[in-house]
């Protein structure tokens, strides 16, 4: 991590072995089972403090945010009295979703630094991009110039002690001849510097295996978006063990991942009810999912 040659040596001989052992890498733990709070995307702008509370009464230890901007900040809060309700509730937000769009476009920093410095505040570890507007992406050579500038940001990430993530929809999987976008940032991005946040739900529905995925690139899927397909209409989402998706298979396969965070997510179909919906996925997480601590 840090710029002198024979450090980076070094480390990239340590990352090679955990790679290569995968055994040596992270476990998932009822420790840090969490949420994307844009599950929560109705409730939180009514009642943040109180839905915060029911996220950690629900079992959760770890939050991802969204929607940070200087204006809005986190639904009303600066980042130091987000961090205070986080901390009031027993809750850790290693993750946040930041747009970067603006920075791809035209490569001014100024709103990514204050991406930054709230991650920061809030004791954050990674920077993660949601989403590419489809201006961005429309061939494999926009995939090249994308991947390049996550390298940059990534860069920027690490100065100040963060780490940058991509998080996937399934337009990354859209094919061109034999190859698809997400290939692309694989490869053309620095994996000491770019992890991928897994999407699992896209990642099914756009026809791939996760699992292959972590055969051919151990490691670099530091963090997973766990979200379940309904068995009737895949186009839309049911609570974690409800739906279509083998997660037993996929957990199984963590270490080679290299996982460190699971994040539930859930945009739709809320059985009973939001919060109902979240209690019924944790449960099902940390009973069948996550090994007895």
């Amino acid at each position: 991590m840090k710029s002198r040659r024979i450090f980076i040596k070094q480390a990239g001989l340590a990352a090679a072995g955990v790679f290569l052992m995968p055994s040596l890498a992270f476990k998932p733990s009822k420790k840090k089972i969490g949420i994307q709070l844009y599950t929560l995307r109705e409730q939180l702008p009514k009642d943040v403090k109180g839905v915060i509370r029911k996220v950690a009464d629900a079992g959760y230890t770890e939050v991802e945010t969204y929607g940070y901007s200087l204006k809005d900040k986190f639904w009303g809060l600066d980042a130091p009295a987000f961090k205070a309700l986080l901390s009031e509730n027993g809750l850790k937000a290693p993750s946040g979703h930041y747009g970067i769009d603006h920075f791809i476009q035209t490569g001014n920093t100024e709103e990514l630094k204050s991406y930054i410095e709230a991650a920061n505040i809030t004791g954050g570890s990674y920077i993660t991009v949601p989403w590419l507007g489809e201006e961005l992406r429309k061939n494999l050579d926009d995939f090249k110039k994308i991947a390049a500038k996550l390298n940059q940001a990534a860069e920027l990430c690490k100065a100040s002690g963060l780490k940058l993530a991509y998080h996937n929809h399934d337009f990354e999987f859209k094919a061109y001849g034999d190859t698809h976008g997400y290939n692309i940032l694989l490869k053309e991005t620095d994996p000491k510097l770019v992890r991928f946040e897994l999407d699992l739900y896209w990642v099914v529905r756009s026809g791939q295996d996760p699992v292959k995925l972590f055969e051919a690139h151990p490691g670099r899927f530091p963090m997973w978006h766990v979200k379940d397909m309904d068995k009737v209409n895949p186009k839309t989402n049911t609570e974690v063990g409800n739906g279509s998706i083998d997660f037993k298979k996929i957990f199984a396969q963590s270490k080679l991942a290299g996982l460190k965070h699971a994040f539930l997510e859930q945009e739709n179909n809320y059985v009973p009810d939001a919060f109902g919906s979240i209690k019924k996925s944790y449960d099902y997480i940390s009973r069948e999912l996550i090994p007895k601590d």
